[in-house]
């Protein structure tokens, strides 16, 4: 017998590709860390919130801008001045089929002031709601202690969660070790949770009953790698198809590589330095005698005039940055124009200051810093280090991976500390709040407050500021409350990121500002 050789003729080879199944579309992101957590109201962090935005929906959403549109809320209105009534969209189902109602919204807002142990909490978010309630099955009130208008941007960061999947014996419903483990992780999001392995990848899969426009990817793969360097070799390997952050000296070689292009978004997130101004014996300084310097104002400015922002910026960052006065740019509301501009470094002031104080010979001092968090993190600390160490604060850097280094921020191990803010409200009043208003978990204020710095003054501008309705108002009470802070050396700003991606060739990337790396905001390319 003879084979069977017959060709096949064009019409039938289309009709055959026509019929068979779809290749399908895996989307591996390299990303700069991993979560912390995967419950969406543990601790308020890019890792976490970027996981928790593509798994689950809020009521409002923020573009890759920051305005605000609607989400699970497809309309809104005021009631009150101080009562939102959101009508929620018909037709939203939880990925395990379960439809969405005003109960799982009123279950999600409750969960959020009894989630334990939350390094920085979500009750940033709801500081200012009095009560949720369902006044149907499709409309939700909130009503807040006072008129507020960052409602809308707020609730943009609770993440709804299913009261069916979620609930527990636990006060809070699910425990974070439970929602860890996959339990009780059903959101309304594009993508559902497959799996997770601490230090390992994250995977996501298409949600098939998501109400919103389908994301191009069957399965994403979330790959945490910490070395930029390792991460760009990835990407032109083709091991991964997006990555976060490139090496701020290969970000021009990867412009002229046709095989990769490079998206960048604009500077909103801050890299500071905190420091220590409660305790009178702090445990990373010596030469002291068991005194804390860094309480003294004098000794504070002196720390932020040894600081060469503009060389960091040009060595460090490559031009990847630009130099910050405050903790918001010049283009954000609120911010004080008199710190538009960021300070000149000023080593002989920065000595004066330190004897004028008492310190004429110096101190030591640990300055505590992410291995692989922040662009260039490591570099940027030690450099701080030798700056302070040359107006004679002898300065050495402990360094180590985020994981670690959250725990020993959050345990206040640091007498001083490399961190980093991303707003994304467009307005500084929410920065503020979060990094320099005084500590105080049960109103939500403080919730980033490492050092624990603490004003009446300013904690009583940022409260009227955040009850006034008018914006020209509002906006005098911020630049005030700012002007405050950054005189009194809080804190010390150093630069703004200007966060970068790169991307394989056939896909487009929607940069955003609070630099979330949304699997969903991946396309292939038209």
């Amino acid at each position: 017998m003879r084979p069977y050789c017959k060709s096949l003729t064009a019409a039938a080879m289309l009709a055959l590709l026509a019929a068979a199944p779809a290749m399908a579309a895996d989307l591996t992101i390299g990303t700069k860390s991993e979560p912390s957590s995967l419950d969406p109201q543990f601790h308020v962090l890019s890792p976490n919130m970027q996981v928790a935005l593509s798994i689950f929906d809020a009521l409002t959403i923020q573009d890759a801008q920051g305005k605000v549109g609607p989400k699970l809320a497809e309309s809104w209105r005021l009631a009150s001045p101080t009562e939102w009534d959101f009508k929620l969209r018909q037709g939203v189902t939880f990925s395990d089929g379960t439809p969405l109602t005003a109960d799982d919204v009123v279950f999600t807002f409750d969960r959020v002031a009894k989630v334990p142990n939350s390094p920085t909490a979500f009750t940033l978010f709801t500081r200012k709601i009095a009560k949720v309630e369902a006044t149907d099955p499709s409309t939700v009130r909130i009503t807040t202690t006072e008129p507020y208008p960052l409602l809308l941007v707020d609730v943009a960061n609770i993440p709804v969660m299913s009261k069916a999947a979620a609930s527990g014996a636990a006060p809070e419903g699910k425990t974070t070790t439970e929602l860890n483990r996959g339990e009780g992780l059903i959101g309304s999001g594009p993508f559902k949770f497959v799996s997770w392995q601490k230090g390992g990848d994250l995977v996501l899969e298409r949600n098939d009953r998501y109400w919103g426009p389908r994301p191009d990817w069957d399965r994403v793969v979330m790959r945490p790698m910490t070395n930029p360097a390792a991460r760009a070799a990835a990407l032109l390997a083709g091991d991964i198809d997006l990555m976060e952050d490139l090496p701020t000296a290969s970000v021009e070689e990867f412009r002229a590589n046709p095989a990769v292009s490079v998206v960048a978004a604009p500077p909103a997130r801050i890299l500071y330095i905190a420091l220590d101004q409660d305790r009178d014996a702090s445990p990373g300084i010596g030469g002291t005698e068991g005194r804390n310097p860094l309480k003294d104002r004098r000794v504070r400015e002196a720390l932020s005039l040894a600081v060469d922002r503009r060389g960091i910026v040009s060595r460090i960052m490559s031009g990847a940055a630009e130099p910050a006065g405050s903790l918001g740019t010049p283009t954000m509301f609120g911010t004080s124009p008199a710190h538009f501009e960021a300070p000149a470094a000023d080593p002989a002031r920065a000595k004066a200051l330190l004897a004028e104080a008492g310190w004429p010979d110096g101190f030591t001092i640990t300055l505590g810093s992410p291995s692989g968090r922040y662009v260039n993190d490591i570099r940027v600390a030690q450099t701080v280090a030798a700056m302070w160490s040359r107006i004679g604060v002898r300065t050495e850097v402990e360094a180590s991976a985020p994981p670690v280094f959250f725990k020993n921020r959050d345990a206040r191990t640091y007498s001083a500390y490399l961190g980093s803010w991303g707003n994304n409200t467009a307005e500084i009043g929410t920065t503020l709040t979060a990094q320099l208003a005084t500590f105080d978990r049960e109103r939500g204020q403080g919730a980033a407050n490492g050092g624990r710095y603490a004003n009446p003054e300013l904690d009583a501008l940022l409260a009227q500021a955040s009850g006034t309705l008018d914006d020209a108002a509002r906006q005098s009470l911020l630049e005030k409350a700012d002007a405050l802070a950054m005189n009194d050396y809080a804190i010390v700003p150093l630069h703004f990121e200007i966060p970068s991606w790169g991307l394989r060739k056939g896909l487009a990337f929607e940069a955003r500002a609070d630099q979330f790396t949304l699997p969903q905001g991946a396309t292939l390319a038209k």
